[in-house]
């Protein structure tokens, strides 16, 4: 016969799943198997664990559920980004959210790879993960994607500047806080404004050029094909693109660039030309990564959470992986909001003091 008891009824205490398990007279296993619904367990059982259930008001502890949920769960986070600060910060926030959750964390770098490459190490890679994290630029990367995709593999792309169907994202809008930073430089009365555009592999890239073009058109001010140059989103080619911009004789008296590196390169070319920032010249980026923080002046830039857009990348992966049936998995479009970050690298054109 089974032993019965009243609830305890204990301030402040919850009961637990081994009072359970004593009170029906089975395991803490089986009271688990129970209430997560495995429907490995006799009827009778179940009957019987949830009368205990209900006898002693349990109430299941849904963050444990979900920590145990993902305990011995993969998720790789695959990068090719040049910017070893935009990587310091997504790799933060990839662990942060790993480490709240307990999944395992799998880090890889594809340096180089064709597309043919690419199909064969993400073929290769579904059959060791249950998820993948997919930062710029292999998030827009089609071998990748449908390679994954095919293979059931929940994929959430981070920063992108386009939406695909197919996968999960977690992005800004690169075009409206491009446009934003560009409309602060002209408040301030800059006219003349040159730009370091991103890596052409990545929509983002086109998405904050774009942003940076209506800024002006919407000023009144024509934009000046002579006064955009090409970058990379590393150091070196914003130096390039910096010295090709100041060497004009109508050099801008503001440069935005598609990121805080090419916008620290920017502050170098102009020291060594003997331009003061911002007195002569205004420069903007974009992240908000350490390197905004570790030229002098200080960068004006676009916060883009990366961290945080990380973690809530594992979040959605998570979800996804514990939908059992494949129909039923969800594709989000998660737009993180941006921040303008005012610091000490921008004034008004000497014209306008």
């Amino acid at each position: 016969m089974t032993p019965t008891r009243k609830s305890t009824g204990r301030k402040g205490q919850a009961v637990t799943i081994h009072e359970v398990a004593t009170l029906a007279n089975v395991s803490p296993m089986t009271v688990s198997r129970v209430v997560n619904g495995n429907g490995n367990v006799r009827e009778s059982t179940r009957e019987r664990v949830m009368r205990a259930v209900r006898e002693l008001g349990y109430t299941p502890n849904l963050a444990a559920r979900a920590l145990a949920a993902a305990q011995g769960t993969r998720i790789a986070l695959i990068y090719t980004n040049p910017s070893s600060a935009y990587l310091s910060e997504l790799l933060v926030g990839a662990l942060r959210g790993t480490a709240r959750t307990g999944a395992q964390l799998v880090i890889d770098s594809w340096e180089n790879l064709d597309a043919k490459a690419e199909r064969g190490a993400a073929r290769a890679l579904a059959k060791s993960v249950a998820g993948v994290v997919l930062p710029p630029p292999l998030c827009e990367s089609k071998a990748v994607i449908s390679e994954l995709v095919g293979d059931g593999i929940p994929v959430v792309a981070l920063a992108s500047g386009r939406f695909d169907e197919s996968i999960s994202h977690v992005r800004i809008d690169d075009f409206k806080a491009s446009r934003e930073i560009t409309e602060h430089l002209i408040g301030l009365g800059h006219q003349r404004i040159g730009y370091i555009k991103g890596h052409p592999n990545q929509t983002a890239s086109a998405r904050r050029f774009e942003g940076f073009q209506a800024a002006l058109r919407e000023a009144g001010i024509a934009p000046d094909n002579v006064l955009a140059q090409q970058g990379y989103f590393t150091y070196r080619s914003g130096l390039e693109a910096a010295e090709k911009l100041l060497a004009r004789r109508q050099a801008p008296t503001a440069i935005v660039a598609a990121n805080d590196d090419m916008a620290a390169a920017v502050v170098s070319v102009a020291h060594r030309r003997g331009l003061d920032v911002p007195g002569d010249l205004s420069v903007v980026g974009f992240d908000d990564t350490s390197a905004a923080t570790t030229v002098w002046p200080e960068l004006t830039t676009i916060r883009q959470p990366i961290a945080s857009m990380a973690d809530a990348a594992i979040d959605i992966l998570l979800r996804n992986i514990r939908r059992k049936d494949r129909e039923t998995r969800v594709v989000v479009d998660h737009v993180v909001a941006h921040q303008l970050i005012r610091r000490d690298s921008v004034a008004p054109p000497a014209a306008a003091r």
